[in-house]
């Protein structure tokens, strides 16, 4: 409960419509295939009504995110709370080892915790490392903060992505003082999050200022130079970039601010597009996004009956939320994983052990 209630900011974005994805697997690098399955069973809005009924009302703000119309993380918690009837919670208790007597028993918590108290059984674990961080940056392998911090606050629609990899996104790119944050950024570390922990969150990494075809970049500079021909390179800038990005990018390009666009050569031309679109730095580390934590890995879906997710090797231990090797991009797609796994298990128990319907 203490970490459902300071996701989304402490607003809680409990969810995602999902109408702007196109495949699960932009927002779920691990556990796509299975997600599909779980969203058939338990999607958002039979979430949404179940909180509804519950007096809950909810806003969707851009990318498909749904939060409380209260913008409280707080409400969802109490309704969960009060909907917990009949059930002993214990606090502050230490759970070594999974006891033998139970009729069933369901582990939901992820991290090393989670898979300390699975002790010798054979459950299949894909060990769990970091996911959904910010880069700090530097303009050389071996070297301290780089030059692009000192646009900390300034944001862009912009593409990452590792060279010599598969791996790259596309969203707001945020500039801090320590390196890249938004959603960009987040999106690459899930996608990445295995390889960077390999790399002990060293790599190269190559920032695409502006998602358009070359051609059509230097058709826009071109146009922009024939129609300003006197005027300063650094007066006059592509839709998309502000100003102070601009002159940053100008200076990447070993451009002078004050040269007069009719000065602009082929050679200065080419120099600029290849920079706009492949602007080259390194990530030196990685600094954990605001209060919130997630990880990829987990007990392998390989171990789990995926329309129970009950485990293959002990009756009646079943799994659901973040202990599961499922993970996702920031937008309200974990929560609604956890919700999802949580129905299939839930739904389960009910029906095997005549548990009262909730």
């Amino acid at each position: 409960m203490a970490k459902l209630a300071i996701t989304g900011g402490g607003r809680c974005n409990i969810s995602n419509n999902f109408e702007s994805i196109r495949s699960l697997e932009e927002v779920y690098p691990r556990g796509a295939n299975f997600m599909k399955r779980a969203l058939a069973e338990f999607p958002p809005e039979h979430l949404l009504d179940w909180f509804r009924k519950r007096g809950v009302e909810f806003i969707t703000e851009d990318g498909g995110r749904i939060f409380p119309a209260s913008q409280d993380a707080g409400e969802i918690v109490r309704v969960l709370l009060k909907a917990i009837t009949g059930v002993r919670i214990d606090c502050n208790c230490r759970l070594d080892s999974l006891p033998e007597d139970s009729g069933f028993i369901v582990v939901t918590t992820g991290g090393g915790k989670g898979m300390e108290i699975l002790g010798d059984l054979p459950v299949k674990i894909v060990p769990p490392v970091p996911s959904l961080f910010t880069f700090n940056l530097s303009d050389t392998p071996d070297g301290n903060r780089s030059s692009l911090c000192t646009l900390m606050g300034t944001s862009c629609e912009a593409g990452l992505s590792i060279p010599g990899t598969k791996f790259h996104s596309e969203g707001d790119l945020l500039v801090t003082d320590w390196g890249l944050s938004g959603p960009a950024a987040l999106r690459l570390s899930s996608y990445a999050a295995r390889h960077l922990a390999e790399h002990q969150y060293r790599s190269p990494v190559t920032v695409r200022w502006m998602n358009c075809p070359e051609e059509t970049l230097r058709t826009m500079i071109t146009g922009i130079k024939e129609r300003n021909p006197r005027k300063m390179l650094k007066s006059v800038h592509p839709e998309g970039l502000s100003a102070r990005l601009w002159e940053y990018l100008l200076k990447q390009s070993g451009l002078r601010d004050d040269m007069l666009w009719a000065e602009l050569g082929s050679k200065g031309l080419n120099k600029l597009v290849q920079v706009i679109l492949a602007d080259n730095y390194y990530i030196s580390g990685k600094t954990r996004f605001r209060d919130e934590f997630v990880s990829c890995g987990g007990v392998s879906l390989s171990s789990v009956n995926i329309k129970t997710l009950e485990s293959k090797e002990r009756e009646g231990l079943f799994f659901a939320g973040e202990i599961l090797d499922i993970d996702a991009v920031t937008g309200g797609f974990n929560l609604q994983a956890a919700w999802s796994t949580a129905y299939i298990v839930a739904k389960t128990i009910i029906n095997r052990y005549d548990t009262q319907d909730f």
